[in-house]
């Protein structure tokens, strides 16, 4: 059992593999030559990464907190029903205030795409 999960994750990370080495190669572009584009280029490359991991990041911790909330809840819930309204308040607050750091994270990750406040240092 356990070999043919492993043959179709091998043949998976393959396709995957090839696919994403073979897509740089259907997109290309030509690139001029000289010094200036490569800046471009990692200046481009590390704003999406960096864009990446704040969103990825936020929403991680986001969830994490909206699930500490709803853990906490019930388990108060589940040893005092009769205050359940005060509990339900709270938590739904705990959890708003938790999807606003995503909200942030994404905000910033949007700035560094699109709106990049440091571009001009860089490339001028």
């Amino acid at each position: 059992m356990s070999h043919k999960i492993s043959k179709r994750m091998l043949a998976t990370l393959t396709s995957i593999a090839v696919l994403l080495l073979s897509s740089s190669l259907a997109f290309a572009e030509t690139i001029p030559v000289g010094g200036e584009s490569y800046i471009k280029v990692f200046f481009a490359v590390g704003a999406m990464i960096g864009a990446g991991l704040a969103i990825g990041l936020g929403a991680i911790g986001a969830g994490a907190g909206i699930g500490n909330a709803a853990n906490g809840a019930c388990q108060a819930v589940g040893r005092n029903p009769s205050v359940q309204g005060k509990i339900m308040m709270t938590m739904l607050v705990g959890m708003a205030m938790a999807e606003s750091i995503a909200i942030y994270a994404l905000v910033v990750s949007l700035v560094l795409l699109y709106a990049n406040p440091f571009m001009k240092f860089f490339l001028g």
